[in-house]
């Protein structure tokens, strides 16, 4: 195990009903005029937005709003908020959605406070020095932007997918009512649950040894995952199911499950670049290209595929050729995709191969180098495998 440094100071409020702390919560991190971020019409007729703007009022918390974020969130929306903000000396951001939302919060929180353009940041020109406090009330357990210090922007002049990563954008808290994903789509279930599943693969495939303890913890939550999701898609209001998927969600992405330990994210590299084309659900691209990555790159280390197809995914390990274990392990989880609804090909998902050199050209190997270093002929060859991809 390597050294390392863990620091996540977000305070999660878990529960049913515990938005309506969300004003007493502000106030406690110091928030008085408050830039309240959302979404589509989902939140408002949910009536979750009609909670937090009492619960604000009631705390005597002043607030403004802008809603109209997008799935993979427009840096058109980000200067729209920044602009906002500045003019009406907003000093807190509470973002109510998924993680679109989310991220789109903490773009504005550090173009604010920044003099040039905060695209800058995300396209590594800059270094993130400070920013406004951010929270959430979370509607969609996936993207695990509560607690991490991560965030991604599309650019629309080019249809650029980027990230950015700072313990100044950490959420000061996150409010996690499970009650408020029993309305998500199956389809949005599932694209959340493919989204948490890769952010623990991106870990679990690692070149440091002796990670046991991580190992375990990766595992614990990949198996709560091949429980929960089904019976979620099953029986959409199963409150235990759905608040066993959010903390997982959670806990996927605040990196408790990675540290002491490299780590890849190739995989949601290459998938930047097809929701950056096509605007599609970044669950549904990682259920095409994560399997495709693992079948590429599973000779670098046969034996942690293998490890993963046994202890994940219940395959008996086959001493003589390790190799075959890794393949089912491999198998396994695109079934396991393919049944909770997510697309397993570029065919499924709307994209197309001629589009691969264009994709290729775009990918920014700089996002993680990781377990397998991916070039350009590689990130060619995984996309083409995700081309011919089936159920086996």
């Amino acid at each position: 195990m390597e050294s390392f440094n863990f620091y996540s100071p977000t305070e999660f409020v878990f529960g049913r009903g515990r938005e309506s702390e969300c004003g007493e919560l502000v106030k406690k991190y110091g928030g008085s005029k408050v830039l309240l971020h959302f979404g589509g019409a989902s939140a408002e007729r949910s009536g979750l937005l009609a909670k937090v703007r009492d619960s604000l009022l009631k705390a005597g918390v002043d607030f403004i709003e802008l809603g109209g974020v997008k799935p993979n969130p427009r840096d058109s929306k980000v200067y729209e908020g920044i602009e906002l903000c500045r003019r009406e000396n907003v000093d807190f951001i509470l973002s109510v959605g998924g993680g679109s939302c989310i991220d789109s919060s903490k773009a504005i929180a550090v173009g604010v406070l920044y003099d040039g353009d905060f695209w800058d940041f995300y396209a590594g020109k800059a270094k993130i020095e400070k920013a406004l406090p951010v929270a959430t009330v979370l509607t969609i357990a996936a993207a695990g932007s509560e607690g991490s210090a991560s965030s991604v922007v599309t650019k629309e002049d080019g249809g650029l997918k980027r990230g950015i990563g700072s313990d100044l954008i950490r959420p000061k808290f996150s409010v996690l009512n499970p009650e408020w994903t029993c309305s998500l789509p199956a389809y949005q279930t599932a694209c959340g649950a493919t989204d948490i599943m890769a952010h623990v693969f991106e870990r679990y495939f690692t070149n440091t040894p002796e990670v046991e303890i991580t190992d375990r913890l990766c595992e614990a939550v990949l198996l709560t995952m091949l429980k929960e999701v089904p019976r979620v898609i099953e029986d959409p209001n199963c409150y235990e199911a759905r608040a066993n998927i959010m903390w997982a969600g959670t806990v996927a992405h605040n990196d408790i499950v990675g540290v002491g330990r490299s780590q890849d994210w190739n995989s949601h590299g290459l998938e930047h670049e097809l929701s950056g084309l096509y605007d599609v659900a970044h669950g549904a691209g990682l259920a095409v290209i994560m399997p495709a990555w693992m079948e590429y790159v599973m000779h670098h280390n046969v034996m942690r595929f293998a490890q993963m197809a046994c202890r994940v995914f219940g395959c008996q390990m086959d001493f003589e050729s390790p190799e075959n274990t890794a393949k089912e392990g491999i198998k396994k989880f695109r079934r396991f995709l393919s049944r909770i609804g997510m697309p397993i090909n570029f065919e499924e998902l709307g994209a197309k191969a001629e589009d691969i050199p264009l994709m290729v050209e775009k990918f920014n190997p700089g996002e993680g180098h990781g377990f397998v270093p991916i070039k350009a002929k590689d990130a060619t060859a995984i996309y083409e495998l995700a081309v011919k991809a089936k159920v086996e």
